[in-house]
């Protein structure tokens, strides 16, 4: 039986963006099967009293120098979103209707985000940008404000983020090889270890 990747993640997080390059190729290379599990990490922060890096301004700095560094080695594009941060519960709830409701474009429609936010720079704060986003990738706007309304939905992504503190995330990417926790997309080299 081929082993597994659990992916938590938040699109409002640039190391989930670059996880996310990056964590296909990976699993394609150790043929394992990758599973997303989309989490609010607004609510881990507040529950785990852990907060961004870019909170601390010296480690701000340096944080942007080693994403772009990373974003280098990876061969990725990545610009810092100017928005930042950016309030992902609507999209992170779109996220997980979507994963619910329509799999098989589940994701084409996080691609659409991740690069909206980490290559296009675009303020998803912004509801209108959030709807021109969307109609650019082929998606109905309205269709996916409805899912971010749904009961079903709200709660699938409450569970998600409850089930992610229960296991001991505390921030993103958190990533989950034989139900041992990887931290950061800077330990992607032992997730691809555990996986081998």
């Amino acid at each position: 039986m081929s082993k597994t990747v659990e992916f938590f993640f938040d699109l409002g997080s640039p190391t989930s963006y670059l996880a996310y390059t990056q964590l296909p190729k990976i699993c394609a290379q150790t043929g394992s099967q990758l599973i997303y599990q989309p989490m609010l990490l607004g609510g881990v922060f507040k529950a785990t009293g852990n907060a961004s890096p870019i909170s601390v301004p010296a480690k701000g700095r340096y944080t942007l120098q080693d994403l772009a560094r990373y974003a280098r080695r990876y061969e990725v594009p990545l610009a810092f979103n100017p928005h930042f941060p950016i309030n992902t519960l609507l999209l992170m709830r779109a996220v997980t209707g979507m994963q619910l409701r329509h799999p098989q474009r589940f994701v084409a429609f996080i691609d659409c985000l991740f690069r909206a936010l980490w290559v296009e720079k675009r303020n998803l704060n912004d509801q209108a940008t959030v709807a021109a986003v969307l109609s650019e990738g082929g998606f109905d706007p309205l269709e996916v404000l409805a899912l971010t309304n749904d009961e079903e939905v709200k709660n699938a992504l409450k569970d998600k983020t409850e089930q992610a503190l229960q296991r001991g995330v505390f921030g993103a990417p958190s990533m989950f090889v034989d139900n041992q926790l990887f931290f950061g997309q800077d330990r992607l080299d032992f997730v691809l270890e555990a996986l081998s």
